[in-house]
């Protein structure tokens, strides 16, 4: 075997060749390998190789396909692990501009994992002694009783309207249940973007429509609370009361999230998309 490099004109020549059968074989860095057929060489002969043109080598390009619930699955696995300041949860919220939509039963699933966390409930025992420390709600009683009742009020106003606004009406609607983070922009336009969440929102097919989901839920869960509540303070008033109250809360916790919570919240994944 002989090797040697061409001239710049892609000419080249051997030399002193015994007599034989050859091939000749080129390669060029970006370009296809290229063999001539084999000719044979009588003593003293000389032979011109036929001209040589090479192709540009082919670029392979490898293009891995995994199922939308799959890639989902990994997102809302990487959210279930967001909380303030590594503790309260901060699940529902997405820093990835364009997570893969959700399935019906990754809705429900991440509703029971938030709702019932155990962070979650040590807020409503907070919020159950605050009422109790405030007298409201009389018809409940005192001590105890009183604040196990005010204790079961707020676990089922909050599990409701979690499990209705998160999942169920989500899942009828085909509404992503997630705030979507923004983070860019004048701080007005992230004040609206944050604001208008209680009333706008994504759907599952990206497109934006009204957030059917949050509102329902609202007024949902303050209807299933005259169920449980003293029946002095029942009626339409208790409905949208609490229908107004979860609103507002809502509107606010996404202007929080939006400026502060990604500064103060833990396992936030990388900017771009995954």
């Amino acid at each position: 075997m002989h090797t040697l490099f061409s001239a710049a004109g892609g000419d080249f020549v051997f030399t002193k060749l015994p007599a034989g059968s050859y091939l000749v074989i080129v390669n060029a860095k970006g370009f296809a390998s290229y063999t001539t057929a084999e000719f044979t060489l009588s003593p003293d002969q000389s032979y011109m190789v036929p001209s040589i043109a090479l192709s540009v080598a082919s670029a392979t390009t490898e293009v891995t396909v995994r199922p939308t619930e799959v890639i989902a699955a990994e997102q809302i696995k990487a959210e279930e692990k967001q909380r303030f300041i590594g503790v309260i949860p901060n699940f529902y919220i997405s820093y990835v501009h364009d997570p893969a939509p959700m399935t019906i039963k990754q809705k429900f699933s991440l509703a029971s994992h938030d709702t019932f966390d155990p962070v979650s409930l040590i807020g409503v025992g907070l919020a159950a002694g605050i009422e109790q420390a405030n007298d409201k709600y009389p018809g409940y009683g005192y001590g105890a009783a009183g604040y196990g009742k005010r204790f079961a009020a707020q676990f089922g106003d909050g599990r409701t309207s979690d499990f209705l606004s998160h999942a169920v009406f989500p899942s009828l609607f085909h509404q992503d249940p997630r705030y979507f983070y923004q983070g860019t922009g004048t701080i007005k336009s992230r004040l609206i973007h944050a604001a208008s969440y209680a009333i706008i929102t994504r759907g599952d097919n990206g497109k934006p429509m009204p957030n059917y989901s949050y509102f329902l839920g609202d007024i949902g869960s303050g209807a299933i609370s005259n169920l449980y509540y003293p029946h002095a303070d029942r009626g339409i008033g208790l409905v949208f009361t609490n229908a107004a109250i979860g609103i507002a809360g809502k509107a606010g916790g996404t202007i929080i999230r939006e400026f502060f919570s990604k500064r103060i919240t833990t396992n936030v994944p990388p900017s771009g998309t995954p």
